[in-house]
């Protein structure tokens, strides 16, 4: 079932502001009309908006300066958020829109997180984007740096994944271990040669006694 509603501002996929749409009725009780994104386009309701709509029209406009303006600061910005994962990059539970919402707070940003929007809840590490509707005509894309410590988000900012930290990790590992097994080898032809030696000098001592004896 449908309903016809008046939009008191642009919504993305169904109109701008004034327009009258239709509209499913769930869709208008349940979303559209609590948010005051709408009003029921009755004969009242259409005759109020058209008297208040060039002041709605001036606070709309307002608004959207408003949002410009922390777009301008809020675009392409990169937030941490620090969790526990496995060594494969599987998060131990997930970041929401509200970890968006709260990791952009804590650089002094006053978003809602109604406002931010993702594909769906991020479970691996690594670099993700979410987009943030600041008003209808304003949507800025952000970053979250998702990683297990501030040294990894560092290394994921600068571009690389968990699994080249992973395979850097596992090569460092490997390079110490045969810079160890280099060293007792070292150590073992040191003491090997030293034995040499001492074989060698054996002889001539012995041979130099007998000498003394014959004498």
């Amino acid at each position: 079932m449908s309903m016809n509603v008046i939009l008191l501002e642009r919504v993305a996929k169904l109109g701008n502001m004034g327009e009258v749409v239709s509209v499913k009725e769930g869709y208008a009780r349940n979303y559209l009309l609590p948010q005051k994104k709408a009003l029921w386009a009755s004969e009242a309701n259409v005759a109020a908006f058209e008297a208040q709509k060039s002041n709605l029209e001036a606070r709309n406009e307002e608004t959207k300066q408003e949002a410009q303006a922390l777009a301008e600061q809020l675009e392409g910005q990169q937030f941490v958020v620090i969790r526990a994962a496995s060594d494969g990059g599987a998060l131990y539970g997930s970041v929401s829109t509200r970890d968006v919402a709260d990791a952009a707070a804590e650089h002094d940003f006053n978003v809602d997180r109604r406002q931010v929007a993702m594909g769906s809840p991020i479970k691996y590490l690594g670099v993700h984007e979410a987009t943030v509707t600041l008003h209808p005509e304003v949507v800025v894309t952000v970053q979250l740096n998702v990683a297990r410590s501030p040294e990894e988000a560092e290394l994921q900012k600068q571009g690389k994944s968990i699994q080249e930290l992973a395979a850097e990790e596992e090569a460092a590992a490997e390079f110490e271990i045969q810079e160890l097994f280099d060293d007792i080898g070292a150590a073992q032809l040191d003491e090997d040669e030293t034995e040499d030696e001492q074989r060698t000098e054996r002889p001539a001592v012995q041979e130099k006694s007998e000498l003394d004896d014959q004498r």
